[in-house]
């Protein structure tokens, strides 16, 4: 068996160019704010690549480039002024901060209508609770876009989700349990792992270990999600060992080129939502 590859960057750009016409018959752009503090590498190539996604979209990208030893309260006036901007209709603070940052209170003063991240206490909760009007997380969400491409029916299927990150793993399992799947959430320490995720009609790999999944870990036939991005000597690898896994899945995503692509497609669909729902008459 040889896997099929659900290719995420044909389906972002699908995606971003239902958004790009949609956008252009809006009255205004929407604007999206993007906060960056200190100098991490990785996370200024993932903020250049959401500015020119925005542009080739029709968003405005307002990028904040703060030092690192910005204080809380000067962060916290930024995302005050940003909440109460018209010209702003999302929000997000580009993570990890540096140390001496709160993340969760610094995500916790995005007004929640401006949440683009869905990362917000209020955002989150009404995804646990099933209610509409959520943001959904980026990454989350994407990973059901993915999911859906397959056309199988995810009802009753069991999925593993490696990981627990309130970013990816916990509200992956959410959105899969709303979509009717039997979840488990292990992570790295769980025993019994490989044979944990051998059961899964669905894995989910966010560990943050390169090729830490293995054919050992894979159910022949089922759909494996990667969503790891690790820097190696070797270049960028996932969470799962490619070469094995196509020999086994049915689908899988591929590293680069799957879950990323779609991570900030689905950031783009966010801030044309927020846009639409801070102008409704």
């Amino acid at each position: 068996m040889t896997a099929q590859v659900l290719d995420g960057k044909k389906l972002a750009q699908s995606v971003r160019l239902g958004l790009k016409q949609k956008i252009a018959a809006f009255p205004q752009a929407p604007g999206l704010a993007v906060i960056i503090a200190g100098n991490n590498p990785a996370s200024e190539i993932y903020v250049r690549s959401k500015e020119k996604a925005c542009r080739e979209t029709g968003i405005i990208p307002y990028t904040y480039r703060l030092p690192a030893d910005t204080s809380a309260d000067e962060l916290l006036s930024l995302i005050q002024k940003l909440n109460a901007s018209p010209e702003i209709n999302g929000i997000l603070v580009q993570l990890p901060l540096p140390a001496h940052l709160d993340t969760t209170q610094i995500l916790g003063a995005v007004t929640p209508e401006k949440d683009v991240d869905g990362f917000h206490p209020l955002n989150a909760g009404l995804v646990v609770q099933k209610q509409a009007g959520a943001f959904l997380p980026c990454t989350p969400k994407g990973i059901i876009r993915l999911l859906r491409q397959t056309g199988k029916d995810l009802n009753g299927l069991n999925a593993v989700v490696v990981g627990r990150s309130q970013i990816v793993g916990l509200p992956a399992a959410h959105l899969l349990l709303n979509e009717n799947c039997t979840v488990t959430v292990a992570h790295s320490r769980t025993r019994g792992l490989a044979s944990l995720c051998r059961s899964a009609d669905i894995l989910v790999a966010a560990v943050g270990k390169p090729e830490f999944i293995t054919r050992d870990f894979i159910k022949p036939g089922a759909i494996i999600i990667d969503v790891g991005i690790n820097r190696t000597p070797d270049g960028l690898k996932g969470d799962v060992c490619f070469s094995e896994a196509i020999e086994t899945a049915s689908y899988i995503t591929p590293v680069p080129g799957g879950v990323g692509p779609m991570t900030i497609a689905m950031l783009l669909e966010n801030t044309c939502e927020a846009f639409l729902k801070q102008h409704r008459p």
